[in-house]
């Protein structure tokens, strides 16, 4: 079965049996809803610590010391997460994972969580934040080229239709729309991009782990490695070349907004995100997941005030519509083979 982005960025520690009743789908359809809008609002509580405050100049906050406040409080939980899995893997009499794997997991988050995760933070710094989430939302896009270029998966003309109409959605968007301004948009679009190829890079690699470490596991080893490096980064530039204290005595508006940004849009929809897997599975969770650039426009609307006209109202449309059709595309190409076995076998 094909991964999801949903199931590699979460850290479950739940079975995938399904329940009946609103405990059930229903529930599961509104925790994928409410996991999705979580997620969303990253690039909300990134854009509010980048506003000036207390005589701080625009965008004065480092990304990697956002990065740091964002790991630095949810990782101890995936690390307990972690112990957790693995205790109960020795409890269920299971083989123990191998290290090596494990080590590898974590060596690959430091290309999920941590290059990708400063090449959006950094970018956005330049950008709108309905711009950077309709950006990150064309990732499954660089799955479909790079599996093509590398991994053997083949072109469709279906998909690359597909492709053509999501970026003609952001072309149109970039021609005249109101969301395609920022202080160096073409720098800050190139990074965030560059981000989505390499967080797809990361979920072609991450497939193959996962079965073999099994999700939490992968998850939390990835999300360990990223926070080492991340510490380090950190310590490095603020603490060896730097001065820490600046750090230290940033308002506390930035360490609420740190905080709220390390639990309401790291940890807590990775759990509603993965308990909605368990319940409706991963394409009813990744469908409902194509409301996140919804989500994301009336948040900068009404939080950050940012600009939005008909033209980019558009523009998302088409591009969602775009991505929507690729992933139809995608999962019926999959099930066509599986479908014309099955049929062979009887």
């Amino acid at each position: 079965m094909k991964t999801n982005l949903r199931e590699v960025t979460t850290a479950p520690l739940m079975g995938e049996a399904q329940s009946s009743g609103f405990g059930g789908r229903n529930l599961g359809y509104l925790l994928a809803l409410i996991g999705t809008v979580f997620f969303s609002m990253k690039s909300i509580f990134v854009k509010l610590i980048y506003q000036p405050v207390d005589g701080m100049a625009i965008n004065s906050v480092e990304a990697i010391t956002i990065m740091a406040m964002r790991l630095g409080f949810s990782t101890p939980i995936y690390g307990l997460i972690l112990w957790l899995a693995l205790r109960r893997r020795r409890q269920q009499g299971l083989p123990p994972l191998l290290k090596r794997d494990m080590a590898l997991a974590a060596c690959l988050g430091l290309l999920g969580y941590y290059i990708c995760a400063w090449l959006d933070i950094e970018g956005i710094k330049y950008i709108t934040a309905q711009l950077e989430r309709l950006l990150l939302f064309t990732y499954p896009i660089f799955v479909f080229i790079f599996g093509a270029m590398f991994f053997g998966k083949p072109l469709t003309k279906q998909a690359v239709f597909a492709v053509f109409i999501a970026y003609a959605g952001i072309g149109l968007i970039f021609a005249g729309g109101d969301i395609a301004v920022g202080l160096n948009v073409p720098l800050g679009s190139a990074m965030v991009l560059l981000c989505a190829a390499c967080f797809a890079f990361f979920q072609l690699f991450a497939k193959p782990m996962i079965g073999r470490l099994t999700s939490p596991v992968f998850t939390c080893c990835a999300m360990l490695g990223a926070g080492v490096m991340i510490a380090v980064h950190f310590t490095l530039e603020n603490v060896v070349l730097g001065d820490v204290s600046e750090v230290l005595n940033l308002p506390p508006r930035i360490w609420l907004l740190g905080i709220a940004l390390a639990f309401f849009s790291t940890l807590l929809p990775s759990f509603m995100v993965n308990l909605a897997i368990s319940r409706v599975g991963p394409q009813a969770t990744s469908a409902v997941g194509m409301i996140a650039p919804v989500s994301t426009i009336f948040l900068a609307i009404y939080v950050l005030g940012e600009p939005f006209a008909s033209i980019d109202g558009v523009g998302t449309l088409i591009t969602v519509s775009g991505i929507a059709l690729y992933t139809y595309f995608d999962r019926r190409a999959i099930s066509s083979p599986l479908k014309s076995n099955l049929s062979t076998d009887k």
